[in-house]
């Protein structure tokens, strides 16, 4: 039989897509989430460019070490952001084109800096939370009265919120683990009117044909009704419907990052704070406040998810 003269002749960048779109399926198949999905595409493209185009099987730790060493000195990437695009190619090479990789010998890694986190006071909480209102108010408030990371309060579904018990269960934190947290007393009764109005919602999604949120892992599959279920929706909806770019179904993600993110900024500025405050310098506070109020370290480290008491330590 003739060999197909195509296929032979097929150019790395003929080939590129396909690898990526099987490193695709394979990610999906794994159920790694779409932030996961995306970064380690990204990392993989870049690797490609930067040997100008060529095919991943065509190279290793070779081309890997020259890529990664000029992340950190070409580029100066953080430690954290070269770590990131090693597992991105690790993953590449070990999942989806099934080759071991040896010792990247001689490769430079990005200096690891200790800094010191931003930390609010008390006052300075106050006056920036003082200048949001409505859903976006509960939310940043929220993540300072539990030590929540932006993107686990963004997570959040009703059924991780037990009022009874006065406490918020974490599901796939840092490091896939669960843990759980304090709900403050203060919040609870906003937090039951913005669920009513969650809720209220939720119902008219449902009676317009909607009403389904996306799943973790294989709970799409293994509960098929699941998603329409009140329990398994966001605590803080999107205030628009879109489509998952998954499972092509339209349904209410959670509220964007960015627009978080973008809200608190502006709080900040308009409070006049003179620190370079964050979503995330809410949790540092969260912590540091805990401590001067006589907690013990090793509670604050149960709340805060940390592995290791040293980590906390820092505050």
């Amino acid at each position: 039989m003739e060999p197909n003269n195509q296929e032979v002749s097929e150019s790395p960048e003929t080939r590129e897509p396909k690898l990526l779109d099987r490193a695709k399926s394979r990610m999906r198949a794994k159920h790694m989430s779409l932030r996961t999905e995306r970064t380690y595409l990204q990392w993989m493209r870049r690797y490609i460019l930067f040997h100008g185009k060529r095919h991943p099987a065509e190279m290793g730790e070779t081309e890997i070490n020259a890529f990664l060493t000029h992340l950190a000195v070409e580029r100066r990437v953080s430690a954290s952001t070269q770590t990131q695009a090693l597992c991105a190619l690790l993953y590449l090479y070990r999942e989806i084109l099934e080759r071991p990789v040896g010792d990247l010998e001689g490769l430079i890694r990005a200096k690891r800096s200790r800094r010191m986190p931003v930390v609010l006071t008390r006052e300075e909480v106050r006056r920036a939370l003082g200048e949001l209102s409505g859903t976006e108010r509960l939310f940043l408030t929220l993540l300072y009265g539990t030590g929540l990371r932006l993107m686990e309060g963004l997570r959040l579904r009703v059924k991780d919120v037990d009022f009874g018990q006065g406490q918020i269960t974490v599901r796939d934190g840092k490091g896939g683990k669960d843990r759980v947290t304090m709900l403050p007393s203060l919040l609870r009764e906003d937090l039951r009117r913005h669920l009513g109005e969650v809720e209220r919602l939720h119902r008219l999604d449902l009676e317009e044909g909607f009403g389904r949120v996306q799943l973790p892992g294989a709970l799409a599959t293994k509960y098929r009704s699941a998603s329409t279920e009140w329990c398994w929706q966001y605590v803080f909806p999107a205030p628009a419907r879109s489509r998952d770019p998954r499972t092509g179904d339209w349904g209410r993600h959670h509220l964007y990052e960015r627009s978080i993110q973008r809200v608190f900024r502006d709080a900040v500025k308009k409070a006049r704070l003179s620190k370079p405050a964050t979503c995330h310098a809410l949790r540092h506070s969260f912590a540091t406040h805990l401590l001067m109020s006589g907690y013990d370290i090793r509670t604050v480290q149960e709340l805060l998810g940390h592995k290791s008491v040293k980590t906390t330590m820092i505050y």
